[in-house]
C-alpha cells in the first residue's frame, strides 16, 4: 500500500479507500448491468411490430432463415 500511496500521492488510508471503492464498483456493476439490460429488453419487447416492416430473409417453420 505504501508504494501505491507514493505513486498516487494519496495517503495510505486514502489509497486503501480508493482501492476498496474500485473493487466494490467492479463487483456491483455487472449485476446492475444485467438488470439494466433486462429492463431494456423488456421495453423493446413491448414495441409493436410494424405492418410495413420488410424482412429480406425467408424463414422456415422452425424460425430459422432458409
Amino acid at each position: 500500500m505504501e508504494q501505491l500511496a507514493k505513486l498516487t500521492g494519496l495517503s495510505k488510508t486514502a489509497a486503501v479507500e480508493r482501492a476498496v471503492d474500485q473493487l466494490l464498483a467492479e463487483t456491483v456493476a455487472p449485476a446492475n448491468s444485467a438488470a439494466q439490460m433486462a429492463a431494456l429488453l423488456q421495453q423493446i419487447d413491448r414495441l409493436p411490430d410494424r405492418a410495413d416492416a420488410f424482412d429480406p430473409l425467408d424463414w422456415d417453420s422452425h424460425g430459422l432463415p432458409q
